[in-house]
């Protein structure tokens, strides 16, 4: 049961912070690393959409995909370690993003990051 739950507000948050990828798109261009445009082909807003909708499709297959559980657990963590990146460039430069205006915001929001991936393995029973 607590992992159940565990996974339904995993699901929850990344369900909010899609969205907020479509809604306060240009606050979140600052964490886009050049090297990821350069990579995806596509424009900071283009990797803040796609970001998002990676996050709407993760959250959506977390509750609505019980048989692939274990493989969206993995899609999950390696999400989170794919946009580290962006959340260490964001720390260093000292940008503002939405819920992330200070720099130990900033340093906190890198801190659970393992936290993440370690929550997105074990509510899914994938480690």
């Amino acid at each position: 049961m607590i992992r159940y739950i565990a996974r339904w507000a995993l699901a929850l948050g990344l369900a909010f912070m899609g969205v907020m990828h479509f809604v306060q798109t240009r606050g979140f261009r600052g964490l886009i690393p050049d090297w990821a445009t350069r990579f995806t082909g596509l424009d900071k807003d283009g990797v803040v959409v796609a970001s998002g909708a990676a996050e709407l499709a993760l959250a959506a297959g977390l509750v609505a995909l019980p048989k692939e559980r274990r493989r969206i657990g993995w899609a999950t963590a390696a999400f989170f370690v794919a946009v580290f990146p962006g959340n260490v460039q964001q720390w260093r430069a000292g940008w503002s993003a939405p819920g992330l205006d200070t720099d130990t915001k900033r340093l906190v929001r890198l801190l659970l990051q393992p936290v993440l991936i370690l929550w997105a393995l074990w509510s899914t029973r994938a480690r």
